[in-house]
């Protein structure tokens, strides 16, 4: 009895072993999935993925691809420029649908080098229709472009307009645009802050600048970041990144910003920009240097400020001349306070400025000027 145990134990492990040896050989033969496998139902779809879905397809028509042909631009660090640079002195971005009247709406930067160098833009529409555009205006101060549609067979509807008066850190943010040429991609996020400043090219500073943590990459410039009821709530402009992809830093012109400076520009064609003709070191340069104030960089040619003889960095030496501490009465200590004085006193009005040059403090009398007429 016992030997007949021990002879099934035995033969029992040698099935076992068997099966085991056999195993990676006999499930392919049973289990494997040679015909289609049965779909299973997924169910209804979120409340929160329902809303984006509806959103994407309510906005999405109204965003364009635009290209801009023109003579070769040097990729800035914060420019969302076409896949990483110039594409055979083509650059593209996204721009969205503003008015019946086929107004399209993007940034300056996507279109300036094509409007300076006679080149053309056409874009391209949601249905995958190229269409010539004419430049209308450009606002460079704010980084906004207005083009107008040629002849379309069928005109995408506006966007809704929404306002950034009100808007709240934590919010919803939605991004619609063509990052690296890849058409009507979504991005979701929140709005990471508010009110925050940053440089334009004009040597300006636009205040109230929407932060959003949406991905925003080269090619997402001039498109819309959008809130969860669909309106516009800024244009798509910048970027911080050391890579110049995103890095969870993006930046948006207020839609309250875009909904004054736009109709200028189509009934004007630019915007009158109450100035005194500098251009000023960055706000970081100057703290570094441990100033308190704006540190004019260049004067402007012809300009209000070259008139009441104010100084630049000198070219050779790089020895500072100016730095400007006052505006009004009212102490400066970065560009955003002498802007808000000079864009509070308007054009042709006399600012007094108290500038340190040399360690001295000096009371100059400027008139502001439409700065773009000064540009040179």
């Amino acid at each position: 009895m016992p030997d007949r145990t021990v002879r099934i134990v035995l033969a029992a492990v040698l099935v076992l072993l068997a099966l085991y040896v056999a195993q990676p050989y006999l499930q392919p033969l049973l289990y494997s999935a040679d015909t289609p496998r049965a779909v299973m139902a997924r169910g209804d779809l979120a409340p929160a993925e329902t809303s984006t879905v509806a959103l994407f397809e309510r906005a999405s028509p109204s965003v364009v691809h635009v290209f801009a042909q023109g003579a070769a631009q040097n990729r800035d660090l914060l420019d969302l420029d076409d896949q990483g640079g110039d594409q055979g002195g083509t650059q593209t971005g996204t721009g969205f649908v503003w008015d019946g009247a086929g107004h399209i709406v993007t940034n300056t930067h996507v279109v300036q080098n094509a409007a300076q160098s006679g080149g053309s833009v056409s874009v391209r529409l949601g249905d995958g229709e190229v269409v010539p555009a004419t430049l209308v205006g450009l606002a460079p101060s704010y980084d906004l472009a207005v083009l107008q549609l040629g002849r379309v067979r069928h005109m995408p509807p506006p966007l809704a307009i929404g306002t950034s008066a009100d808007l709240k850190v934590g919010q919803s943010a939605f991004a619609i645009g063509n990052p690296f040429g890849l058409d009507h991609t979504l991005t979701t996020g929140v709005i990471s802050a508010v009110r925050r400043r940053m440089p334009t090219s004009e040597g300006r500073e636009l205040s109230g600048v929407i932060q959003t943590d949406a991905a925003i990459n080269p090619g997402n410039s001039g498109g819309p970041l959008l809130d969860s009821a669909g309106r516009l709530i800024g244009v798509n402009t910048a970027i911080v990144s050391p890579s110049g992809a995103s890095a969870g830093i993006g930046f948006a012109i207020p839609v309250d910003v875009v909904n004054r400076i736009v109709p200028e520009l189509i009934k004007a064609g630019r915007v009158r920009n109450p100035g005194i003709g500098i251009i000023a070191a960055q706000e970081a340069a100057t703290a570094r240097l441990g100033i308190d104030g704006v540190v004019i960089v260049r004067v402007l040619p012809g300009s209000p400020a070259a008139q009441a003889g104010l100084r630049g960095v000198d070219p050779q030496t790089g020895d500072i001349g100016d730095v400007i501490v006052e505006a009004n009465g009212r102490p400066v200590h970065r560009l955003a306070d002498l802007t808000a004085a000079i864009e509070e006193a308007g054009l042709g009005a006399g600012v007094t400025l108290k500038v340190v040059r040399d360690g001295r403090i000096r009371q100059v009398r400027v008139t502001t000027a439409d700065v773009a007429e000064n540009r040179q």
